[in-house]
């Protein structure tokens, strides 16, 4: 039950991957933010968010000493 778990909340890190490769999904100009156009500060946004979820599941993780 807890491995199935672990392996659930591990698919949390398949997001950054789908977020960042489907390109034409982010491939614009607009919407603009502090003059950095979409194409850009969209993956930046990816950096805190990944951080994130690898908190998340490294938290969960079993951790053998």
């Amino acid at each position: 039950m807890a491995r199935d778990r672990i392996r659930l909340i591990s698919l949390l890190l398949l997001l950054p991957f789908v977020g960042l490769l489907w390109v034409s999904s982010y491939n614009k100009a607009e919407p603009a933010l502090w003059g950095f156009p979409f194409f850009y500060w969209y993956q930046l946004l990816w950096v805190p968010i990944t951080v994130i979820l690898l908190w998340i599941v490294y938290g969960t993780s079993r951790h053998d000493d």
